[in-house]
């Protein structure tokens, strides 16, 4: 398990991320705006802030902050 709360998955095949917290799928985001609505669902208000910071959000596979399918 990761260390970060937060994990934006690899890139789906059709593209988006799949995104959870604590183990728990919140739902397939296109863009960051897409995360931080998933975050700010579970009550994550300063979610914006939070996307780069490594002890919160871990990044797989791939550029963070990319949603295309490759």
């Amino acid at each position: 398990m990761s260390p970060a709360p937060i994990v934006v998955h690899c890139v789906s095949l059709t593209g988006g991320r799949r995104v959870t917290v604590k183990g728990q799928i919140l739902g397939l985001a296109r863009s960051d705006a897409g995360v931080v609505e998933f975050l700010r669902r579970v009550g994550i208000e300063d979610a914006e802030e939070l996307l780069d910071e490594l002890q919160w959000v871990e990044w797989r596979g791939g550029q963070a902050h990319g949603y295309d399918a490759a």
